[in-house]
Order: structure tokens, then C-alpha cells, then sequence
């Protein structure tokens, strides 16, 4: 959607496009209350701001819609919009047997420790880099974990929304 377009669109519409970049009502809903913004810079700038009021409710709930690294299902039904999204940020995911049973395994253990899933921003990662971050990531405590999940949720939205909305 053109920044204009969304600028002038109906709430729903507007809606429709912040949703794509993450589940968190708040954030949709502020951003979509401040329109018009004067410029797109302004809107990022806001979007960002926002990010710093989500709660760890929130963030945990808009997890349900993201798949894991490695996979294509999120637990929650995507849009179209969404599953680009995603399937854009991942593209650097290799299909091969041993890196899947290597994002399988960790994420496994992962969900296991924290109970919930491994978030990264993927956009311009390969697998190894991904796998690298995975493990490393093992070996936190469950508030920084908590922390680096909240910076890559708003990495990702804010990515989302630079692509949702074009100049």
C-alpha cells in the first residue's frame, strides 16, 4: 500500500496492513489513530516508539503467529500478506535433511527452556547463522531471552511495515 493510500484508508483497511506486520492490538490501533502522519518517516518513527510499550503478554501472543525457523505453519492462521512475509525472511533457510532436523532439534529445546518459540529476525540470515544464533541464544537466562525476543519482534514488524508501506 502506497503511505498515502494508507494515510486515507478506512480503519479496517489500515488495520488489515499493520496486522500483517505483527499481532499486538495496541501497536495496530495507535499507529492507526495518529493517522495521517505528515510523512513516512514520521509513521516509522512512531511505529518504533511504540515497540517500547509492548508488553511480554503481548509479544507472547503474537508469537502464536509466527512458524518457527525452518517451517512454513505458524499455530495460528496466516494471511497472504503474512506468508510472504515470512516466507521472504526465511529464504535463507536450507532445506536440506541435516538443517532441519538441526532448526528441529533446537527449537525443540528451545521451546523447551523458555516456552516459547525462537524468534530472529531471519530477513538476510543464512541457516548457519540462524542455527549459530540458536544455540547461542540456548544458553541465556529467561529475561534476557525475554529481551532479545522483544528487540526481534519489533525488528521484524518494523521490516514488515517498511515493506507494507511503500514511499
Amino acid at each position: 500500500m502506497r503511505f498515502s493510500d494508507f494515510n486515507d484508508a478506512p480503519s479496517d483497511d489500515a488495520n488489515a496492513v499493520l496486522s500483517a506486520c505483527v499481532h499486538i492490538p495496541s501497536w495496530i490501533n495507535t499507529l492507526c489513530q495518529q493517522r495521517p502522519y505528515p510523512s513516512r518517516e514520521v509513521l516509522f518513527d512512531s511505529a518504533k516508539q511504540q515497540t517500547q510499550n509492548w508488553s511480554w503478554n503481548d509479544i507472547h501472543a503474537a508469537l502464536a503467529t509466527h512458524p518457527r525457523i525452518g517451517e512454513k505453519k505458524a499455530k495460528q492462521q496466516l494471511t497472504e500478506r503474512e506468508e510472504k512475509f515470512s516466507d521472504s525472511e526465511q529464504s535463507g533457510v536450507k532445506q536440506d535433511q541435516y538443517t532441519q532436523q538441526a532448526l528441529l532439534e533446537g527449537n525443540m529445546a528451545y521451546e523447551q527452556k523458555f516456552g516459547f518459540i525462537f524468534l530472529i529476525k531471519a530477513a538476510g540470515l543464512s541457516s548457519d547463522d540462524m542455527l549459530n544464533a540458536l544455540q547461542q541464544r540456548l544458553n541465556h537466562d529467561l529475561e534476557t531471552e525475554k529481551n532479545i525476543v522483544h528487540q526481534q519482534l519489533a525488528a521484524i514488524a518494523l521490516l514488515r511495515l517498511s515493506q507494507g508501506i511503500e514511499p
